[in-house]
């Protein structure tokens, strides 16, 4: 990928542009490189250039660390490799790369809570302490970018304080409080059906309030089962009698313990004397919430729509928690769409309780950024529902149901209503399969820009609940009618050129000139979006089942409809926009604000800036190449 910078290192080079002071090839890469960073490119050329000569380049390895205590006072600016700042409770405060400096004296300045660490080798430009100063005292801006450089770095610290010890809370706070009390009179059969229908591992033998034992799923394979005793056995032959308890005031920890050395699955947690819950070992593994794994398990257990929305409420802090701890863009949007999809589901299964079985086989399809497993915060609805041919009209009203069951659950959960009514509340996308494949034919037959635009959605589909095949067969409909229609692929191409990426001449951003979002540029449509609708018109092209993004890429490279090198400069476009999307979005999270698309490039770092306009690059070459592939069906 050119840079612009190489751009004017060209210019330069064919005008004959004079480096006064500089009398070495060497110095002048070094200048040039120098003048692309903040602050320095700020600095007129008469203060900067005397003092290039006096910089140092300095190598070093992955895990060395620079902290209050390091000799060599300066100001070190990362040419390659990258490098994390700490605090002294180890929580990053900041990871830097190519173009990006820091001065450990500063940043440690009356404290010494810094430290910085090389995580990848790294080759420093390493400007001493006393140029540095002199640096600092010639020009007024460049002092104050550093003097304010340590307070950022520190409220940035202040905002990633570190979170309680979950262990160390009281067990009383992942104990479950809805307990199933049996009898010890009451049949073994009986306490399974209601174990089964309350979906609890564990029930309690009581008597005149007193507690005599608990039979748990272990007791009935083992004491029942396996020694073939008849159904209509008392519970009390197999319960566990005289069971240890646990103060609801014990932590967590302690509780592990415990349960850990007895070899215990379930204990009766107390609360001033009573027995007020019970907490199992999967309880213990679901208090580490901030773990997305967990989480999603967790999901599964909640039994109300409200239950769901509290759990997942801290879902924005919890990005940030994840970014901050070096997930990647790719990873976070596949864990918020697999927390996304375990909610649906639980929806789903609520429903069912509610309105009873489906009457026929059906399947609750995402579609859209769900569907491709490339959802972040703010996500709005978009699914639907392909239901077996063999329904009967008078079965349809169960299927509306848990449609606005579901998809009201997700709106107070969350994911709001689709604003172009794409949700399984609507009837035209609440069809049997049949009716949902004559659909597609009548799309593919006449593809106006119109239509194209607004049914391009659902050329990325995924069963989410149910019988996958119904989804797999209506998938393999539109493949077959899209990859052997020229016109429709011709009408889809114009449609992924209609979101050009915001570069203008030379390479400038390209913002909004007036309105809310004024001087900003929205990621999503102009750096997102071009590259989904590229991917999967090639993806439909070439009868591609894959549906997530880099899945497409790679199944295109490996059956050779695109070069390895588009294919992974593509991904690698789409990665850079979606981190720095998901780093914008974490930073107005930080800030109380509502998460966005839009940001205004000025805000950017040099290079980051350089990084953005070669992403752009990439996606509009890629769209010159769609411009040429699928021009004959243009007309």
């Amino acid at each position: 990928m050119a840079s612009e910078s190489k751009e004017r290192k060209a210019r330069e080079a064919d005008v004959g542009v004079d480096h006064p002071g500089l009398d070495t090839p060497e110095l002048i890469s070094l200048a040039e490189f120098i003048q692309q960073t903040l602050p320095f490119n700020e600095l007129a050329e008469e203060i900067l250039y005397p003092i290039v000569g006096k910089i140092l380049v300095q190598y070093h390895c992955q895990g060395d660390m620079f902290d209050a205590a390091t000799p060599e006072k300066g100001l070190r600016i990362l040419r390659s490799g990258a490098v994390e700042l700490r605090d002294s409770d180890n929580k990053l405060l900041d990871r830097l790369g190519e173009g990006e400096s820091f001065h450990i004296a500063g940043l440690n300045a009356g404290r010494g809570e810094v430290i910085a660490t090389v995580i990848e080798d790294a080759l420093f430009y390493f400007v001493p302490h006393d140029v540095y100063l002199q640096l600092r005292e010639s020009d007024r801006d460049f002092d104050r970018y550093f003097s304010g450089q340590r307070n950022r770095r520190l409220r940035r610290a202040a905002r990633y304080q570190p979170e309680p010890n979950t262990m160390m809370q009281e067990v009383s706070t992942v104990m479950s409080t809805r307990l199933l009390i049996v009898k010890p009179t009451d049949t073994v059969q009986h306490t399974a059906q209601v174990m089964t229908e309350r979906r609890v591992s564990s029930a309690f033998v009581v008597e005149n309030d007193l507690l005599l034992g608990i039979v748990t799923d272990r007791d009935l394979r083992v004491r029942f089962v396996a020694e073939g005793l008849p159904a209509t056995l008392p519970v009390s032959e197999i319960m566990t009698p005289d069971i240890e308890c646990v103060d609801g005031s014990t932590t967590i920890f302690a509780t592990t313990l415990l349960m850990t050395q007895r070899r215990f699955h379930h204990l009766p947690v107390k609360i001033d004397g009573e027995t007020k819950g019970i907490v199992t070992t999967s309880d213990l593994i679901l208090a580490k919430q901030d773990d997305p794994v967990y989480m999603v398990q967790h999901i599964s257990r909640q039994n109300d729509v409200q239950s769901i929305k509290e759990l997942v409420s801290g879902m924005a802090n919890l990005m940030v928690q994840w970014v901050n701890s070096g997930m990647r863009a790719q990873q976070v949007s596949q864990v918020l769409t697999a927390i996304s999809d375990a909610i649906t589901v639980r929806l789903i299964q609520l429903a069912e309780e509610t309105f009873g079985p489906a009457p026929v086989p059906w399947c609750w399809t995402g579609f859209g950024s769900q569907a491709r497993a490339e959802q972040l915060l703010g996500a709005d609805q978009d699914n639907g529902l392909v239901i077996s041919d063999g329904v009967r009209a008078d079965q349809l009203p169960w299927f509306k149901d848990v449609a606005n069951f579901v998809c009201d659950g997700l709106n107070e959960v969350g994911y709001v209503y689709c604003p172009g009514g794409i949700m399984a509340t609507t009837d035209e996308w609440r069809q049997p399969l049949g009716v949902w494949q004559d659909t597609v034919r009548k799309w593919t037959r006449s593809p106006t820009p119109d239509a194209v635009m607004r049914v391009s959605i659902f050329f990325d589909i995924r069963c989410i609940y149910g019988d996958s095949r119904l989804a797999a067969q209506l998938q393999e409909t539109m493949l077959d009618l899209t990859s052997r229609n020229s016109i429709f692929l011709a009408a889809l191409a114009a449609n992924a050129l209609d979101s050009r990426p915001p570069l203008g001449i030379f390479r400038r951003f390209v913002v909004d000139r007036d309105g809310e979002h004024r001087s900003e540029l929205d990621l999503k449509k102009r750096g997102i979006l071009p590259v989904t609708e590229i991917v999967r018109l090639h993806a439909l092209a070439h009868k591609i089942e894959a549906v997530n993004t880099d899945e497409r890429l790679k199944a295109l490279a490996n059956g050779k409809h695109m070069t390895i090198a588009t294919s992974r400069n593509l991904a690698d476009a789409l990665h850079f926009v979606q981190q720095m999307r998901i780093k914008h979005q974490c930073e107005q999270i930080l800030r109380g604000e509502k998460v966005s698309n839009f940001l205004n490039p000025r805000d950017l770092p040099k290079m980051a800036k350089e990084q953005l306009r070669d992403a752009f690059t990439i996606i509009d070459e890629a769209q010159s190449s769609i411009r040429q592939t699928y021009r004959a069906g243009m007309g």
